[in-house]
């Protein structure tokens, strides 16, 4: 069970970053057992062999944030305020789905991941858990998957008002029956939806559990402008502050957005080891620019994420990697800040890292998990290719990602997705979507007169 993919442009994201031109990558089983000048002993006569030609091999691309429970919502947060996208829009929706509407629109959200070069990836939390697990295993993606918690809060769907208990009841049972499924693939966090919906009992007992099982937190962080305005008239301070207070900074929290911090409060991000992910298109929408800058420089571990598609329709993470090389340039008017193997290091072996995983894969390693992929760059969109390390942040498309492999099976081929049936998905999901818009009264706006002709 080999597969050797020689005379590449290896991008190893190791130890020392090292880059080999015409080197090869060999697979056995799940890991890599060679890299770079491969030794032909290695390699065993009944092996795929497969010759690349000059393409590019990286590290499967890590998302550190994608709400899968969203992806059949496409469209219901375009164009309105932040109060009717949550409260007429988003909240009706989610709230509206079954175990089945989860696990169709998280199919949906594997198909997108994997055209774009993804491996692994980090859910923040829908309702349901269950339907998430089998689709991510049935992908053959890697998944941390957690449940949307909240004790408290205005506003919320009589189904979503839930106790604390509850909703540590649930996240237990989650993690007893799915943590660790999927040859390992498939594993269970514990989550936090926002400060404003959750009580500090909650908070605390959470880190507790995560503590206690070895798992990590998910939590939206400092991610708008009304919630540091929230918890500063609430508690007297902002959000990182406060959940320093509450002993819950640290190494396996992973802090989402966390676009209005002090500088202080980086600081402390730093100090904590706290994990970061950075979904720059999410934030443009209305939230705002984190210093990501900033975090850099002080060695906080920033990943990237795509948030959901009712906050930004694109699952994509080259789209993000793109939109990261260049919206810090431009709030800051200097040119030099993120550059390009900052970004490249932010979509492998920083999510990696921050998904606690970093000893598995993120990297092009011997021993590590042969999570990786294949770019072509042919084609007007990306050559000629004189950067070549630029190139992959500021020129690719989802369309160079050839082919990604995880755990050393193949999930994409020649751009022909192999674990699942693509065309029935996207029927099936079409369906649910509607439907869905339909149960929660949601009606989208004609925003050019539509005149039906029937023939």
């Amino acid at each position: 069970m080999q597969t050797y993919l020689k005379n590449g442009y290896i991008v190893t994201m190791g130890e020392n970053e090292t880059v080999y031109d015409g080197g090869g990558v060999l697979v056995e089983d799940e890991n890599i057992i060679a890299v770079g000048d491969v030794d032909p002993k290695l390699v065993k006569p009944d092996a795929e062999v497969i010759d690349l030609n000059g393409k590019y091999v990286l590290p499967g691309f890590v998302n550190t944030h994608v709400h899968t429970s969203q992806q059949i919502s496409r469209g219901v947060g375009d164009d309105v305020d932040f109060i009717t996208w949550l409260h007429k829009r988003m909240w009706p929706y989610e709230s509206n789905m079954t175990e089945e509407d989860s696990y169709v629109s998280t199919l949906m959200t594997c198909l997108e991941l994997i055209r774009s070069g993804v491996t692994s990836f980090a859910e923040p939390g829908g309702q349901f858990v269950s339907g998430m697990a089998k689709a991510t295993a049935e992908a053959g993606l890697r998944g941390k998957l957690a449940k949307s918690v909240m004790d408290c809060g205005t506003g919320l769907p009589e189904i979503w008002q839930k106790t604390t208990e509850e909703e540590l009841e649930q996240q237990v049972a989650d993690l007893e029956r799915f943590h660790n499924t999927a040859d390992g693939r498939v594993q269970v966090w514990f989550g936090l939806r926002t400060i404003f919906n959750n009580t500090d009992d909650l908070i605390i007992r959470t880190k507790e559990l995560a503590d206690k099982y070895g798992v990590g937190i998910h939590m939206h962080v400092a991610e708008a402008k009304s919630e540091i305005e929230y918890t500063n008239e609430k508690y007297g301070e902002g959000t990182v502050s406060h959940l320093e207070r509450l002993g819950v900074l640290d190494k396996n929290l992973l802090a989402v957005h966390t676009v209005w911090l002090t500088n202080e409060e980086v600081s402390l991000l730093k100090k904590r080891d706290v994990k970061v992910s950075h979904n720059p298109a999410s934030a443009m929408r209305v939230l705002g620019f984190a210093k990501i800058p900033r975090m850099l420089n002080e060695g906080v571990c920033v990943s990237i994420g795509t948030d959901g598609a009712s906050s930004s329709n694109r699952m994509n993470i080259i789209d993000e990697m793109w939109l990261t090389s260049l919206i810090h340039k431009g709030w800051r008017l200097d040119s030099t800040v993120v550059p390009s193997q900052d970004i490249l290091r932010m979509a492998t072996k920083n999510g990696a890292r921050a998904l606690l995983d970093d000893h598995l894969y993120g990297t092009l390693e011997v021993g590590k998990k042969a999570d990786l992929i294949v770019i072509d760059p042919k084609g007007p969109s990306m050559m000629p290719v004189n950067d070549k390390i630029a190139a992959l942040v500021t020129a690719m498309r989802s369309e160079n990602v050839q082919s990604t492999m995880c755990n050393g099976k193949w999930l994409m081929r020649d751009r022909k997705i192999l674990t699942l049936d693509e065309e029935a998905i996207l029927k099936e999901a079409c369906e649910r979507g509607a439907a869905i818009y339909d149960r929660a009264g949601i009606v989208l706006p004609d925003r050019f007169p539509v005149v039906k002709v029937n023939k």
